[in-house]
């Protein structure tokens, strides 16, 4: 019986894929290589200001950010020749569960380009149910079947340096989402699963110009965020507040540890935002960001 399940959730998964060509959904900003500017050359002090001032209005959110227990990285996609990116405690390293799924799926990508990972249809399932529906049964299976090292490699890759000492860490994935096996903790904090919310807001970013392994790697890892299965935290908020918008997404939650990244695509908002949380209350925190970013970057800066 459970071989026979198996084979139909793959074979659904397979009509979806299908069903949703890549052409479909394309690149989000349309923008080309040679377009394309680093984050960091993207800074717009004069939406940082907005950001960090609506953030700190809050006695709660402004005692967190004090502490380091809350992050946020917004990134304006409205003008692809103009990005502006913004951000509050941007190279705090925290633990972030599930989020750094998206490292594990960029690894995948790499080593199916580069022929050191069979694009099997089971592969193609553990890639959309590790990302969608956070299965971590499948995370792990992509953990296994990548390795540690090659994890990693691509995140400390040049081209990507996702995983940066320098700029405070970054994305790390270092334990199976499982009981039992290895580990490989980041070398800074000894973390299993980290993130920063900067090179969260870079992963998206370079992923809606094409930037991570190809375009056409790129788009698949689109496919595979758009639609999130899960409709807490930041999906919550905009299915209320832009029913008409594409939502690219990963979050995650462990005890008071809470994070989500999303891609916000619609006809009146086109922006990155990340959040990162180190509080009881992090999921209702992480909704209420989603609603007052909105108003940062939807209201015209004087």
């Amino acid at each position: 019986m459970k071989k026979i399940l198996n084979a139909v959730l793959i074979l659904l998964v397979s009509c979806q894929l299908q069903a949703q060509d890549i052409s479909e959904i394309g690149i989000p900003a349309n923008g080309s290589r040679d377009e394309f500017k680093s984050l960091s050359n993207c800074k717009n002090p004069a939406l940082e200001t907005r950001l960090a001032k609506k953030l700190k209005a809050n006695p709660e959110w402004n005692k967190l950010i004090k502490q380091k227990k809350l992050a946020v990285s917004l990134v304006d996609l409205s003008d692809t020749c103009a990005v502006r990116y913004a951000e509050v405690n941007g190279n705090v390293m925290m633990y972030a569960a599930s989020l750094p799924k998206i490292a594990i799926l960029l690894a995948a990508m790499d080593a199916i380009e580069k022929g050191e990972l069979e694009e099997s249809d089971k592969v193609a399932l553990d890639m959309k149910l590790m990302i969608s529906k956070s299965d971590n049964q499948a995370s792990t299976r992509m953990i296994d079947r990548l390795g540690y090292q090659k994890i990693s490699d691509v995140l400390t890759d040049r081209k990507y340096n996702l995983y940066d000492k320098t700029q405070g860490g970054g994305l790390w994935v270092g334990k199976r989402y499982a009981a039992g096996g290895k580990k490989n903790p980041d070398p800074m904090q000894g973390l299993s699963h980290a993130a920063t919310a900067r090179q969260v807001a870079r992963f998206y970013h370079m992923l809606a110009f094409g930037q991570l392994v190809t375009k056409e790697r790129s788009e698949q890892m689109l496919e595979i965020l758009v639609d999130p299965a899960l409709h807490h935290k930041f999906v919550n908020t905009y299915e209320r507040i832009a029913p008409k918008a594409r939502l690219f997404r990963k979050s995650g939650s462990w005890s008071v540890f809470h994070s989500d990244s999303i891609m916000v695509w619609g006809p009146e908002r086109q922006y990155i935002l990340v959040a990162l949380v180190e509080d009881a209350n992090g999921e209702s925190i992480i909704r209420k960001i989603g609603s007052s970013v909105d108003e940062v970057i939807t209201q015209p800066l004087k």
